[in-house]
């Protein structure tokens, strides 16, 4: 009998987890799609666990303050062009900070970013969505190593 692979155990917990994400978000007032960037940065990290949620976690934050802070500067200096300047120096700083570790996962950082853009700067509703949709990530993550293990009994994947 063949059994299960890990990669149709995750999608199956990760179709019903993501399903459901879809259906709640909404209904509690939160960005579904912010979910889903938290979720895809935390598979995008490559990570399992805590070391997933917090290389997904802390640069997508730091990413929210990037872009925040090219909203405010173009705010505060209304000048036409602006927007390009700060976007340029802020993703220099994007870019810079990977030195740190904490902020070397780049893509988490620019993409946080660039869905404070897609928020309209509303960073009290994105910031909650992003983490949560972190959390989302790792809940399809390990449903769906556990699923696996239950099926195959073995925990060694076969070969298709």
């Amino acid at each position: 009998m063949k059994k299960i692979s890990s990669l149709l155990a995750l999608s199956i917990t990760t179709g019903i987890l993501c399903g459901v994400w879809t259906g709640v978000s909404g209904a509690v007032g939160l960005l579904g799609w912010a979910g889903f960037a938290g979720c895809t940065t935390y598979f995008a990290t490559g990570k399992h666990g805590v070391a997933g949620l917090k290389n997904a976690i802390i640069p997508n934050l730091a990413g929210v303050i990037c872009g925040m802070t090219i909203i405010t500067l173009g705010n505060f200096f209304p000048v036409w062009g602006n927007i390009g300047i700060w976007s340029g120096i802020i993703s220099f700083v994007i870019c810079i900070i990977t030195k740190f570790k904490l902020f070397s996962f780049t893509p988490g950082t620019f993409l946080g970013c660039f869905v404070t853009f897609a928020a309209g700067g509303d960073w009290k509703l994105l910031v909650p969505s992003i983490i949560i949709g972190a959390f989302l990530g790792w809940a399809c993550d390990t449903s769906g190593a556990w699923l696996y293990r239950i099926v195959s009994g073995n925990g060694k994947e076969e070969l298709d």
